[in-house]
């Protein structure tokens, strides 16, 4: 058993996704059972990945990460203005609602509602956190 992170290790930990500007915790396991998680099986996205890499067990880090860099760019043409007459009219629209759709393959996505009206919806279908600075938190707890 190793004490410290390589890319392809077994690891258990507690961690934490927060936004850096107001601290909210937007995933935690601090308050409840620790993560095990694979590395290099795409659990945890690549630029969190990096940061484990090298970390020993029963330290604990805290690091910022650049708007972007773990949720990728926020790109202007994942968002669609729909005509809420082609929206199903079971769907209970808002705004800030999470709605999924299913393409032609049988995929669904999710897109959140971001503006709302008598005629259209506008509907991005960017991860929530796309663009934006997080901070990750992480107490190493094993690893092997």
């Amino acid at each position: 058993m190793s004490n410290t992170i390589k890319a392809d290790s077994l690891v258990t930990l507690h961690f934490r996704v927060a936004l850096p500007e107001g601290g909210q915790a937007l995933i935690s396991t601090f308050e409840s059972t620790p993560a095990t998680l694979q590395l290099g099986s795409g659990e945890l996205a690549p630029a969190l990945e990096a940061r484990l890499s090298g970390l020993e067990v029963g330290s604990r880090h805290v690091f910022d990460l650049a708007p972007g860099e773990v949720f990728g760019e926020h790109k202007a043409d994942l968002v669609e203005r729909f005509a809420r007459r082609d929206i199903p009219a079971d769907i209970e629209l808002d705004v800030h609602s999470v709605i999924e759709f299913t393409d032609n393959d049988g995929n669904k996505f999710p897109g959140l509602v971001r503006e709302l009206d008598e005629q259209s919806a506008l509907i991005d279908f960017n991860h929530p956190l796309a663009g934006r600075a997080v901070r990750f938190e992480v107490e190493v707890i094993g690893v092997s």
